[in-house]
């Protein structure tokens, strides 16, 4: 009976290894092999596909970053409901850098090293965004921007950032969109405010550098601070140099104390913004200072006057539709940055697994025309951001609401 029931043991102890060997071996066959990254790691289909986003979800630039993050986190849970990519959940790993580049540098450290993702999403500001995108070059992840900043995407070489690809329009176009504006409308003499900090000194200098092809010059340039709570003094100097119009480039909060202090001082002359602007939080903080301010911004905000053979009016409609279901409020331009630049991830995911040299070759080398909600992007090796000027469209506040220009 003991001889039986020890045979009994040693035969299940025997299938037991057999079974332990194959479910080893089976892992093995489906692992994939993160090289040249520095999130390597042995993947199975099993495992979830890691992701950071990293927002100012608060502080001063929280009118921009709130809407990335909630996009971002609607987006994955959307992707993850349809089951994930390629039969892969993602895990979506959040951090809110409270509009502070110290708190996102330490995220971006985070997401990197202890998170081990294979892409970052975010940099709301571009100041972040700057201080960000050295760590995704020293650990070779590839990091997708949704600040404007043009050396974000573009080194001091002026050659592409290898890691860095960047969603919103540069300001460069922004700034010759405007120029252009102010040609057509023989508005040559100009005051120029920016705001003093990364965004608006990237601002200044493509006035600086643009303006003379398009017959405009400054008749004073200056700039504010962030945080600015009163801008008469500045606007008074505006006022004594007698402009066509006022050029007001910063993001929602300090834009919206300038403005209201020009409309307070009675300065009869056009006011033109800067894209940074292109959300209903500025109307809502400007209240009716906002009414006849005219900024290049994407065509999110005028999706009813488009044509419906526009090829970005569909994505347009469900990604707005979506947002307002789920947030109970309308959607964002600076959303829509972060729901591109998870379109682009995934499809890179998709198409090559999560390694990160994969992913990032794939965006540059293969992603080829995609039609987005930000504009259509034909990501190059030359060019990690791919919109054309067309992207953008001039639009008047008027009555609270936003209204095509041209």
């Amino acid at each position: 009976m003991k001889k039986t029931l020890f045979s009994l043991f040693l035969l299940m102890s025997a299938l037991f290894l057999v079974a332990c060997s194959s479910s080893s071996n089976s892992e093995t066959n489906g692992s994939s092999s993160k090289s040249s990254s520095s999130n390597s790691s042995t993947e199975t289909s099993s495992d979830p596909i890691k992701i950071a986003g990293i927002f100012s979800a608060s502080g001063g630039a929280a009118a921009l970053g709130e809407s990335e993050m909630q996009t971002l986190k609607m987006v994955v849970e959307q992707k993850n409901a349809e089951g994930g990519i390629n039969g892969q959940q993602i895990e979506l790993v959040t951090y809110d850098d409270k509009s502070d580049q110290n708190e996102a540098i330490l995220a971006m450290k985070k997401a990197l090293t202890q998170d081990k993702v294979s892409i970052v999403i975010g940099g709301t500001i571009s100041g972040n965004s700057l201080a960000m995108l050295p760590l995704a070059e020293q650990n070779k992840v590839p990091y997708i921007s949704v600040a404007a900043s043009k050396q974000i995407h573009v080194g001091e070489d002026g050659k592409a950032r290898e890691w860095v690809f960047k969603m919103p329009q540069d300001d460069q176009q922004a700034v010759e969109r405007i120029l252009q504006y102010l040609k057509d409308k023989d508005l040559t003499k100009v005051a120029w405010l920016n705001v003093a900090n990364s965004y608006g000194t990237g601002g200044h200098d493509e006035f600086v550098k643009n303006a003379p092809k398009y017959g405009v010059e400054s008749v004073l340039e200056d700039e504010f601070e962030a945080k600015v709570t009163d801008a008469k003094p500045l606007l008074t100097r505006v006022k004594k140099a007698n402009p066509d119009a006022i050029i007001v480039w910063g993001t929602v909060q300090e834009s919206a104390v300038v403005i209201k202090n020009i409309r307070e001082l009675a300065l009869d002359m056009p006011v033109l913004a800067s894209h940074g602007i292109a959300t209903n939080q500025f109307i809502e903080v400007a209240g009716a200072a906002a009414n006849d301010v005219v900024l290049p911004t994407g065509k999110l905000l005028v999706t009813d006057s488009l044509e419906d053979s526009n090829p970005q009016k569909e994505l347009l409609v469900a990604y707005n539709e979506a947002y307002t279901a789920k947030y109970n409020k309308p959607a964002s331009t600076f959303g829509a940055y972060a729901a591109d630049a998870f379109t682009i991830a995934s499809k890179a995911i998709e198409a090559k697994g999560s390694d990160s040299v994969a992913i990032r070759d794939y965006i540059e080398k293969d992603l080829g025309e995609f039609v987005g909600l930000t504009g259509t992007f034909t990501i190059t090796a030359d060019n990690h951001m791919g919109l054309s000027p067309d992207s953008f469209a001039m639009v008047r506040i008027v009555d609270g609401k936003w209204t095509l220009e041209d």
